[in-house]
């Protein structure tokens, strides 16, 4: 049996009742949808479909069978991206094979040509499956980059200190977007102190480690010193039972901690109880509490802080 022929003779059997062939696949792809989409959306779409499908069975140029491909990973890119599920993807192709059989079921001649026919569907059905599959990873993979971004903000503390959060798991591509953001943070803001606070990661293993490891020895080389925060009790028990060290590199048990030592290295130091216990000072009036004598309200700050008498406030500007 000549193949060429036959798919000749199907093309021009189907050229001639195309408009019966496009609405009855546009029925059957629109029941299949849900009304996900409506019938002339879907008609429009299967129409110049069918005219490739017809000009590829035809041999009519050498141009045909690229474009079909083209419109089909088209197609397939648009659903994925519109959430249709790969059996909704399919069913665009799939469903042309019932149209036309409904067409040639009575007719015993047209059955070679019909094979062939169903044949080039499948081998289409697979193009359109590939292509699908294809751009739903890429999709996931570009929403986990995105969440990766997001997850691993750097933050500025106070001049000349930084601070990364983590949450979650810590992997080789991670530790890799931390490092880079961080280094690109330091280098913006000139910042010399970087805490790294693993409080929301969930476990501390040796890979994790020497992802931190690593993360420390490159803010180093830019003169910036580290400092890891969220050591908890459980962590601390992991690390030690591992036998991993962290070496000459401060470790704190939470972020406040951190900062605080971070703020030592600058040269600041944190004073508790900047605030008086006058029960009226954020109202600006004047002290009334037994320790009046040590405190006053200065209803003047444009904070309005209360200060010891023997620690004034600095001078305001003009």
């Amino acid at each position: 049996m000549d193949v060429g022929n036959t798919q000749e003779r199907m093309a021009d059997y189907l050229r001639d009742r195309q408009d019966k062939v496009v609405d009855r696949w546009s029925e059957l792809v629109v029941a299949g949808l849900r009304g996900r989409m409506s019938v002339d959306e879907v008609r429009r779409e299967l129409r110049d479909l069918f005219s490739l499908i017809v000009r590829v069975m035809a041999d009519a140029d050498d141009h045909a069978a690229g474009e079909l491909r083209a419109a089909l990973d088209e197609l397939s890119r648009g659903r994925a991206r519109n959430g249709f599920t790969p059996s909704e993807t399919a069913l665009g192709v799939f469903s042309l094979k019932e149209a036309v059989y409904e067409l040639v079921a009575d007719a015993a001649e047209l059955v070679p040509q019909y094979l062939s026919f169903s044949r080039l569907l499948d081998d289409l059905g697979l193009r359109t499956f590939e292509a699908y599959s294809s751009t739903r990873e890429q999709i996931i993979a570009d929403q986990a980059t995105t969440m990766m971004e997001l997850s691993t903000p750097v933050v500025r503390l106070w001049d000349g200190i930084i601070a990364v959060p983590l949450v979650g798991t810590l992997d080789s591509a991670r530790t890799q977007l931390v490092m880079e953001k961080l280094l690109e943070t330091l280098v913006a803001t000139g910042a010399d102190h970087a805490v790294i606070d693993i409080t929301g990661v969930s476990t501390v293993d040796t890979e994790v480690a020497q992802h931190l490891l690593k993360t420390v020895s490159a803010a180093r080389l830019l003169g910036a010193e580290c400092i890891i925060s969220g050591i908890r009790p459980q962590v601390a028990q992991t690390i030690v039972s591992l036998g991993i060290e962290f070496g000459d590199v401060a470790t704190k048990a939470s972020l406040a901690d951190a900062l605080a030592l971070a703020l030592a290295h600058a040269g600041l130091k944190v004073v508790s109880g900047l605030w008086s216990r006058c029960r009226l000072s954020r109202s600006g009036r004047r002290c009334s509490c037994p320790s009046s004598s040590t405190c006053r309200t200065r209803a003047s700050c444009g904070s309005r802080r209360t200060w010891p008498t023997n620690w004034p406030p600095p001078a305001r500007a003009a």
